[in-house]
């Protein structure tokens, strides 16, 4: 896979020609029809092709029409697991056709809870083939063990990265006729022993190969799933829960929609009263406030006084709870998270606790929308989407998870300034997820263009809010998403849309003059006119 020539989009390498693709150690072919279609859009990238210009590539089929198109299309999608509403390669314009929208990357580190390695160099061994039948059984029973979500390739070339939490080394000496193998199971980064086997392995049976597949497997199966139950407890979700209801509790105890942090407010107070040292439960009030910090009705309820106070307290607990909390990944990861969100310096310290919590943990679920912000700020905007696009692709999580990360990634491509991929990635909110009203029209006015007139409802209700209600909008986002963009020029792309809205409606008086300071040269006049100042041009291109 990782010598496979062709294109690269992030885990996937498309083969130049078309006819198949790689993705985490597994080949996707494609049929005749599907490869004409390929050809046609990923060499015409960010192009609008009309569904007559398709039906030619395939004009040698009798009796095709738009609906073949459609359907290719669509079975295309399937198998590069991309998605209508939220495309990472393939974008409908409506009544008009279809856009390739991904953009090469130049080389992907590998994206994985777990690397198989064989060494040696097995096509030249007289055993090859054995040799490669136990790695694909390897790879086949290991991913079956740990279960959706976690990916587990195999690849003889790679180095190590930050998404990469174990890899297996299976070696192979053949000498007399015989073939010693072993495998041994690292941990990432440390490169620590968490498991060496030797295999006993008869060339000559099948079965014997199948057998120590399987002892290898449960071996490393045991050792990956004892990392995945120390990874989620904590934060109140206790260890003696089943796997699956801690993982699933795990994806979601950080979001600052979990209700459970805003309706527990009372009985964490006096649990901190009773034990002020228990970092866990110091974790958890901290978690509360931040909270009340994001969903806060955002037009003016909360004063910047008590905001200031609220993050100053949030501020001194985690770092005092720091030195108590190495043990466990899940509370590093909150501590990062709050570190990162009030924006005091700590950058370098939540991304260095997030680094050393996420080596330890295979819950990638509550670690990758930490991981994808840390991006975020930084500017990195291409690696913050492909985080969160992990994310996406964990269908088995509960609703309020999606939302929250895809509204994250719909943040990044706004910083960036990619209004093209942002067209097609804005989630619409369904009514019956507990989202505040109040947010979802902060949401709604965040990626609405600035250069557009609202529509009706949204306007009446901008309209609603009134002057102060609007000053309190600016300041909202830009305490909960801008402020942390090391980038003047991307906060002033994420600012843009709102200000364009509120100006629009009352004038440049509401925005506040720090917001102004922040975003430097961007005028509020230009985005009342729905204007785009020169710097936008500057903006950070989103590579993915």
């Amino acid at each position: 896979m990782e010598k496979a020539q062709g294109l690269r989009f992030g885990d996937m390498v498309l083969d130049e020609t078309c006819l198949f693709a790689h993705r985490n150690g597994r080949k996707i072919q494609f049929t005749r029809n599907e490869r004409a279609l390929l050809l046609a859009l990923t060499r015409n990238p960010r192009r609008l092709m009309p569904r007559d210009r398709l039906l030619d590539e395939i004009a040698s089929e009798s009796n095709v029409s738009d609906r073949n198109i459609d359907f290719l299309v669509n079975r295309l999608r399937a198998k590069l697991g991309d998605s209508a509403k939220s495309p990472n390669f393939i974008a409908t314009q409506y009544g008009e056709g279809y856009v390739w929208i991904a953009v090469p990357s130049s080389v992907a580190p590998i994206d994985a809870l777990l690397v198989i390695a064989p060494a040696f160099g097995l096509p030249g061994s007289p055993f090859s083939r054995q040799a490669s039948s136990l790695i694909d059984q390897l790879r086949e029973m290991i991913a079956e063990g740990v279960g959706d979500g976690h990916n587990v390739i195999v690849a003889e070339d790679w180095t190590p990265t930050d998404r990469l939490r174990y890899f297996l080394q299976v070696s192979f000496f053949a000498r007399n006729g015989h073939l010693d193998c072993a495998a041994t199971l690292r941990e990432m980064p440390s490169r620590r022993i968490a498991k060496a086997l030797r295999l006993q392995l008869d060339m000559a049976d099948a079965a014997s190969i199948t057998n120590e597949a399987s002892r290898v497997s449960n071996g490393v199966i045991e050792v990956l799933r004892k990392a995945l139950g120390h990874a989620s407890t904590g934060l109140g979700i206790r260890a003696e829960e089943p796997a699956e209801t801690r993982l699933q509790k795990a994806s979601s105890v950080l979001l600052s929609t979990n209700p459970r942090w805003v309706e527990g407010g009372e009985q964490l107070d006096r649990d901190r009263k009773q034990d002020p040292d228990n970092a866990d439960i110091a974790l958890q009030w901290c978690l509360h406030l931040f909270t009340r910090l994001t969903t806060t009705n955002p037009f003016g309820e909360m004063s910047l006084e008590e905001r200031y106070r609220m993050e100053s307290e949030i501020d001194a607990t985690v770092l005092d709870c720091l030195p108590a909390i190495e043990a466990n990944p899940l509370l590093m990861l909150a501590a990062a998270k709050l570190l990162y969100f009030i924006d005091r310096g700590h950058l370098e310290l939540a991304e260095d606790i997030v680094q050393r919590a996420f080596a330890r943990t295979t819950d990638f679920a509550a670690a990758l929308p930490v991981m994808g912000q840390l991006r975020y700020a930084r500017g990195q905007f291409d690696e913050a989407v492909q985080c969160f696009d992990r994310g996406i692709a964990m269908v088995e999580l509960n609703p309020l998870y999606h939302i929250h990360i895809r509204v994250l990634k719909c943040l990044a491509l706004l910083a960036a300034g990619n209004h093209a991929a942002l067209e097609g990635a804005v989630p619409t909110i369904d009514p019956e997820i507990p989202c505040p009203p109040e947010i979802a029209m902060m949401i709604a006015w965040t990626f609405a263009p600035a250069d557009q007139e609202l529509p009706r409802a949204s306007a009446d209700a901008l309209a609603a809010i009134g002057p102060e209600g609007a000053i309190g909008a600016v300041e909202y986002l830009y305490f909960t998403s801008a402020r942390h963009l090391v980038s003047e020029q991307a906060r002033a792309n994420l600012m843009r849309n709102l200000i364009a809205h509120v100006t629009r409606r009352y004038g440049e008086q509401v925005i506040p003059a720090f917001v102004l300071r922040s975003i430097g040269k961007v005028s509020p006049a230009e985005h009342a006119h729905g204007q785009t100042p020169p710097e936008a041009d500057m903006a950070v291109p989103l590579k993915y």
